[in-house]
């Protein structure tokens, strides 16, 4: 009995420890902590990517700001001392009063890229090349309003075998539909008998919302158009049709190689620029 009952009493005590290790050991792995690990893994590279952004952002900013900064147009009092000179240029009596003011870029059949101060009177057209280092208007061209026939404005397009590309959109004002450019003028980059000019966004009107407005080539076209119809009306020209058509079509420049032009509008040569000093 005693031998049976110490074998039960073991048996007992043996199922007692068996069993009680059993419970806890597979209990306590699961509640470790894998799920807080997993938070924290994705939060710094998102952190990273964006500070990266911001970063790269203000770098764009800082740089483009440094680049518009070198116009010469953009100092203060620079524009406005511009306009009293070529207002001064303006004849009362047959160009009429000046209607509106544009700072745009002139682009010739060549590619080359040229600032350039444009206003519409009520009788012309005054493209002007100005100085704005030395105050001073290098050349102007008043084209009459009433012989204005044509405008289109459209994306800029070359020859399929030309080597050159241009982005962006253009305006291009005909005054003499009838006469086309001779074969010497075509090939010579300096050639001044073209009857059409080109124009396009000058690279400021992004400085502030001032210049936005005076380089807005949309508003230059309407304000065109109405002051060309109102010549027109004025004035009508024998022997030419009395009216202005104006087309959206893209606008070819029948340039090829333009080795000179590339330079040239890479470095804003056109441009008056603060360009640093050379010396040795």
């Amino acid at each position: 009995m005693s031998e049976g009952e110490d074998g039960s009493f073991r048996a007992v005590e043996l199922g007692e420890n068996t069993a009680g290790p059993s419970h806890p050991t597979p209990e306590s792995p699961p509640q470790a902590a894998p799920p807080v690990q997993s938070e924290p893994t994705h939060e710094p590279p998102e952190t990273a990517e964006q500070g990266s952004s911001a970063a790269r952002k203000e770098w764009v900013t800082a740089l483009s700001q440094f680049k518009l900064k070198r116009f010469f147009v953009l100092r203060p009092g620079t524009l406005e001392h511009a306009l009293e000179d070529i207002r001064a240029l303006v004849n009362q009596q047959e160009d009429g009063d000046v209607q509106s003011v544009w700072l745009l870029a002139e682009v010739d059949h060549w590619n080359n890229e040229r600032e350039r101060v444009v206003m519409i009177t009520d009788n012309t057209l005054v493209i002007c090349k100005y100085d704005f280092m030395m105050f001073n208007c290098e050349q102007i061209l008043k084209v009459p309003l009433n012989f204005v026939d044509r405008v289109s404005h459209g994306a800029f397009v070359f020859p399929p075998r030309s080597l050159l590309s241009r982005e962006g959109r253009g305006l291009r004002i005909f005054w003499d539909r009838m006469r086309e450019p001779s074969f010497s003028s075509r090939w010579n980059p300096f050639a001044k008998d073209y009857p059409f000019a080109t124009f396009t966004y000058h690279p400021v009107r992004n400085a502030d919302e001032k210049f936005a407005a005076l380089c807005e080539l949309d508003d230059f076209r309407e304000q065109l158009v109405q002051a060309c119809q109102n010549a027109h009306a004025k004035e009508p020209v024998p022997g030419k049709a009395n009216g202005v058509i104006v087309l959206n079509q893209p606008l070819v420049i029948e340039a090829y190689v333009g080795l000179m032009s590339f330079i040239g509008n890479q470095n804003k040569l056109g441009y008056c620029l603060a360009r640093g000093n050379i010396g040795f």
